[in-house]
């Protein structure tokens, strides 16, 4: 059987960085480093329309033959750390990380969820899956690109599959934690069931009350002792206080 052939990607250094790359970006092209261990890092710039097949075809897990433009030595890498734009989902920037094949690398690979749960189906559990993703130590080409996990073992609620449990190709090395769950099947949510209605008066109810509330009347023989208001005073002090007005004075005869 014919050995598959590495995608291949043509790229240029470029010295256009900072701000400046927005323009590279509306001109079609995707800003990118390429960087490894015993590698110089350099900044580099590629056709965005042939990045995003490729990328697509092998995501962080495969190996890429990268030419550089004025070398004639491709250069194996994997691509990693993609930025996305938030609107668009459009490549905004890569990294490439530049690998030797005789050498062992680590590498993130995602976990793909495969079967039925009977506890799901038959009894309405709900599945979870905590990890989305392990980690492992591979050579590059031994790299796979996902990694299965069987679920048609969980029967009952609670029933859980781990890191354990999954089979790697020979010359792949699990890293992750072994007891770490990839997946779960949870109690199914209960339903809370509406409580009748407390027959307890409406908050406007209450608060009428309130508002035609009035403060109590003193007792009467409060209001007798009540310093009395000119008006109400007797007319004999009101005589008493009003200066009698004098009429006119006979005169003198001399």
């Amino acid at each position: 059987m014919a050995k598959k052939e590495k995608p291949k990607l043509k790229a240029e250094k470029r010295k256009i960085t900072g701000r400046k790359v927005k323009k590279l970006r509306q001109e079609g092209v995707l800003p990118a480093n390429v960087y490894g261990k015993k590698v110089k890092s350099c900044s580099i710039k590629l056709d965005l329309k042939t990045f995003l097949p490729v990328f697509q075809e092998v995501g962080e897990t495969g190996i890429v033959d990268l030419n550089l433009k004025g070398e004639t030595k491709m250069r194996p890498v994997l691509i990693h750390n993609v930025q996305l734009d938030p609107v668009t989902d459009q490549p905004l920037h890569a990294d490439f990380h530049q690998v030797d094949l005789k050498e062992k690398v680590t590498a993130d690979i995602p976990i793909e969820i495969a079967g039925e749960s009977p506890a799901v189906k038959e009894k309405g559990g709900i599945l979870i899956q905590p990890l989305t993703e392990v980690e492992v130590e591979a050579l590059p080409a031994e790299l796979p690109d996902q990694l299965e996990v069987n679920i048609t073992g969980l029967k009952e609620i609670n029933d859980a599959v781990t890191v354990a449990d999954l089979k790697v190709p020979k010359g792949v090395k699990l890293l992750t934690a072994a007891n770490q769950i990839l997946a779960k099947v949870e109690p199914p949510a209960e339903e809370e069931e509406e409580a009748p209605p407390a027959e307890v008066p409406s908050e406007e109810a209450e608060e009428k009350p309130e508002e035609k509330e009035e403060k109590p009347e003193a007792p009467a023989g409060e209001k007798e002792t009540k310093a009395p208001s000119e008006k109400s005073q007797p007319e004999e002090k009101k005589a008493k206080a009003k200066p009698e007005k004098k009429g006119p004075q006979p005169k003198k005869e001399k």
